[in-house]
């Protein structure tokens, strides 16, 4: 169990990542590699990622480098997922880079306690050596990772969305009370069911959390070993299950509004704007505020402006038609 203890200050400086962070989903996808845990959920990833993997010739990279630096283990290196990769990969690589030799040296040391490491690892310490380390994660990014981008970034879109409505509803504490199952706020103490049973309490000092939302990230959260370090918490977005290829087209929404126009109201059921609308149902950005626009003329949705964004909400009636049954209300698009 891992309990966070919050302070006042924690709770004003506690605020939720709203995009994924490139590295934390290396680390985590190449977990969903070792381990048939969550295969079911990410079926068609594992399935694609095999097929890159051995199309661009990075078998030998994953299996001798970067499966044993991050294992799916209690610990391993903090300096692989630098708190700089919020900004974006290039930033996150850049600062594993710049990692002082001695650090590098110590956290490999660390994973030695843990897990049987070669002797080579330690010379990732040097410099040129992990230069080597960072192309490889860009290989592998580009590979595994990049082509499920939209589909992440619209889970995590719709991820802030709920987490915004329990901020807005019930503040940081509210926040926090959301986030289960593996976690549950007993005020001030967020406690956390840990990988691997480890047992400890992190204490955030005015520091605050950030919390980020995983798309690879499976049943239990993961936070840094070194107390030290910015507090962060990773933790696996809700699965959505498998999801179905085919609708029949007698589905009543799909029937009334047609199928994409159907998937853009369910977009809308937490706000989005155009471009998450976009990415949550594979249209352009156009095509989906062309949808968007028919769907408030319609009166299901009404349309806000804040600086160079438009956020898309329901209305009572959008929100009517969405009062079906579930199996009526997954609906996967196939046309325009």
């Amino acid at each position: 169990m891992l309990r966070i203890h919050f302070t006042p200050e924690d709770l004003v400086r506690t605020r939720l990542a709203c995009r994924p962070d490139p590295l934390w989903e290396i680390a985590a996808s190449l977990h969903r590699l070792q381990s048939q845990l969550g295969r079911w959920a990410h079926a068609a990833w594992y399935r694609d990622a095999r097929a890159a993997i051995s199309a661009q010739q990075l078998g030998s990279v994953v299996r001798t480098l970067l499966l044993p630096l991050f294992p799916r283990a209690t610990y391993f290196p903090d300096f692989l997922t630098p708190a700089e990769a919020g900004h974006g990969l290039k930033s996150g690589l850049d600062a594993i880079l710049d990692t002082p030799p001695a650090r590098v040296r110590h956290e490999i040391g660390l994973l030695a306690q843990v897990r049987n490491v070669p002797t080579d690892m330690y010379r990732l310490a040097d410099k040129d050596v992990r230069a080597e380390l960072v192309a490889s994660l860009r290989k592998y990014h580009n590979a595994a990772i990049a082509p499920y981008s939209d589909r992440m970034q619209a889970r995590v879109d719709a991820e802030c969305a709920r987490r915004g409505r329990d901020l807005l509803h019930g503040g940081a504490e509210g926040l926090l009370g959301g986030l289960g199952p593996a976690m549950r706020w007993r005020a001030p103490v967020l406690e956390v069911e840990y990988v691997g049973g480890v047992d400890r309490d992190l204490h955030l000092g005015g520091r605050g959390l950030v919390l980020i939302p995983s798309y690879f990230c499976w049943q239990k959260p993961v936070s840094f070993a070194d107390p030290d370090l910015p507090p962060v918490l990773l933790y696996p977005l809700a699965s959505d299950g498998p999801v179905p290829e085919h609708r029949p087209a007698e589905a009543p929404l799909s029937a009334l509004l047609g199928r994409t126009r159907a998937a853009v109201l369910l977009a809308v059921t937490y706000g989005a704007t155009n471009s998450e609308i976009a990415r949550a149902v594979s249209v352009s950005p156009a095509n989906a505020s062309h949808h968007t626009t028919v769907l408030r003329d319609s009166g299901l949705i009404v349309s806000h402006r804040h600086a160079n964004t438009v956020l898309h909400t329901l209305t009572p009636l959008g929100a009517a038609l969405l009062r079906l049954p579930d199996q009526d209300r997954q609906i996967t698009v196939q046309d325009g």
